[in-house]
């Protein structure tokens, strides 16, 4: 089928990660069910590891757009650089996991993603279930901060540059509402438009060349994304456009006060455009809590640039020492 691609770049969804670098622990291509379709994964094992022994387990989720060779990749190779067995996944309708339409970001969907790779990690001999964490970042750190409030398998819960695709200011807290009631008209025009038979409609997470009137976080995610720095080809920069409806109606930390009682660590850079996302979700945790500001650092640069990755890994491996 013929496709229709426009040139619109999404603030909310600047969720880019980067290529692992020279792998440190040994990893294998898994696979496991997600209802009727099946996920693609990265299992990493220690060092240490011995399939006669418990391991705690870490999952790892990649942000929107992203896929598990980047930056939930990374963190799952440093979790496992610290004694834990990790998984890594692709988020269901994208990279090398099943789905239909393909480039569809349903949070709902990505929701029951996490659970289904708790179920995965459960059947694992050398799991012990009483121990699993879950790192997310971006996006990612929505979609696992709205899991672990149900998924009380998780044991506790590591995010970090958090955001929620249904947060109704914008990527800086500014963007008015009116903005997106003006795109979800698009949205149903669209819908109609394909239920006639027109062609699906796609666009960009991140702009294909930057110019002089392109807010930094935008050249940012674009260094990550389609440069050799963080390019993959499972990762194409293209979002299903119908996707929209389900990501503004989704609020990830709805709820949070009343159903999320796992230890909660959150991590932002005092750069980031969205940290004042990850400072409100603080707020809100009535559960045990941590917040960590990485001087200097921006949203992405917590998704590869080592002196941040370091302090972030740091970070989330005391927590979960201290957690799991």
């Amino acid at each position: 089928m013929k496709t229709k691609i426009i040139l619109i770049t999404l603030l909310t969804m600047l969720s880019f990660g980067t290529k692992l670098t020279a792998q440190t622990s040994t990893f294998s291509k898994v696979t496991f069910n997600n209802n009727n379709l099946k996920m693609a994964g990265n299992l990493y094992l220690p060092k240490d590891f011995n399939e006669n022994k418990k391991h705690p387990v870490i999952i790892t989720v990649h942000p929107g757009g992203g896929v598990k060779e980047q930056t939930s990749g990374l963190y799952a190779q440093k979790m496992a650089e610290q004694g834990y067995v990790a998984l890594a996944f692709d988020a269901s309708h994208q990279g090398e996991s099943e789905g239909l339409p393909r480039f569809l970001e349903d949070p709902t969907e990505r929701v029951e993603d996490i659970r289904s790779a708790v179920d995965y990690v459960t059947t694992l001999k050398f799991v012990d279930t009483e121990k699993i964490g879950l790192i997310g970042i971006c996006a990612g750190g929505g979609y696992s901060i709205n899991a672990a409030q149900t998924e009380h398998r998780i044991k506790a819960v590591a995010i970090a540059s958090p955001v929620s695709t249904g947060n109704k200011k914008g990527w800086d807290g500014k963007t008015p509402v009116l903005e997106s009631l003006k795109t979800l008209e698009v949205v149903a025009q669209q819908r109609t438009a394909e239920a006639n038979g027109a062609e699906p409609m796609y666009v960009n997470y991140v702009p294909e060349k930057p110019d002089a009137n392109t807010p930094n976080d935008l050249v940012e995610a674009y260094d990550y994304y389609r440069t050799p720095r963080a390019q993959h080809p499972n990762s194409t920069n293209l979002l299903l456009f119908t996707s929209l409806d389900k990501m503004m109606a989704f609020e990830a930390f709805a709820n949070i006060e009343t159903f999320l009682t796992q230890p909660t660590l959150i991590i932002v850079g005092n750069k980031a455009g969205s940290r004042w996302q990850g400072e409100e979700v603080y707020k809100k945790i009535t559960s045990p809590k941590e917040l960590v500001i990485i001087d200097g650092a921006t949203h992405m640069d917590l998704y590869d640039i080592p002196k941040y990755v370091k302090q972030v890994a740091e970070n989330m491996t005391a927590f979960f020492e201290k957690n799991l």
